[in-house]
């Protein structure tokens, strides 16, 4: 059953390949709340990933004490990406272009891989979580921004290798969830903790994609802004759920 795992990335990046080069957007960089406080060019779209910082940091002080299982390390990569994603998203929203914006995709593009090396080490093997399984997604997440990032340099944008590194978990953890696979040991994240933090990521998307229209309804926030909020109280829900499961033993 587990074989529908590899056949769904593999559909996925057959999907990409066939659909062609995905440049990014020429208005990419042009967001709806462009408001400055005090020094602070595009205050809340800068100050709105602080709370990536704090989860990330909560998250590494309340799990020390934890026992260790197989998915510890990709955990703790997991909330350090968080840290790395609150100064990589701060640095490119305050002053936004393609420079910038390869420091806000990298830690995300590493969050991606060490949560789906989290899920899978609780879920199907172990190996996941070892130091080797980790790096080598880490590298591979690296090696996907860094596509992207030269493809704009040439003049032949193409976001298709970031977007595969980014989507596959939310493609690859539901199709497990639904397919029912069990978790390996008692204090692994429940089901509700997925899925928690899969509508999480819906809203997130969705807030992104109606950037201008939020702000344009509520005026004092944009919708990125929101999105900020909405991925870091997802990964905080998934956090407490799963630091809450590990020190039940």
């Amino acid at each position: 059953m587990t074989l529908i795992l590899p056949l769904l990335a593999a559909l996925l990046a057959l999907a990409l390949a066939l659909y062609g080069a995905i440049p990014q957007w020429d208005a990419y960089h042009h967001f709806a709340d462009q408001r400055a406080w005090r020094a602070i060019p595009h205050a809340a779209d800068v100050l709105s990933n602080a709370p990536f910082a704090l989860i990330g940091a909560w998250a590494l002080w309340s799990g020390r004490a934890l026992p260790r299982s197989e998915s510890t390390l990709a955990w703790r990569a997991f909330a350090w990406a968080l840290i790395a994603t609150a100064a990589g998203s701060a640095l490119y929203h305050w002053a936004p272009d393609n420079a910038s914006l390869a420091f806000d995709r990298l830690p995300i593009a590493w969050a991606c891989a060490a949560l789906l090396c989290a899920f899978f080490a609780e879920r199907l093997d172990a190996r996941w979580g070892s130091p080797a399984v980790l790096a080598a997604a880490l590298i591979a997440a690296s090696a996907s921004v860094a596509l992207w990032w030269f493809s704009e340099r040439l003049g032949r944008s193409d976001l298709r290798p970031y977007l595969f590194v980014q989507f596959l978990p939310m493609l690859l953890v539901p199709a497990a969830l639904l397919l029912r696979l069990p978790k390996r040991f008692a204090t692994a994240a429940p089901d509700a903790a997925w899925w928690g933090v899969l509508l999480g990521y819906a809203l997130a998307k969705g807030l992104e994609l109606a950037d201008h229209a939020v702000f344009a309804q509520l005026a004092f926030v944009s919708g990125h802004t929101l999105k900020h909020l909405a991925a870091a109280l997802a990964a905080a829900w998934l956090l407490a759920v799963r630091i809450n499961c590990g020190s039940r033993r």
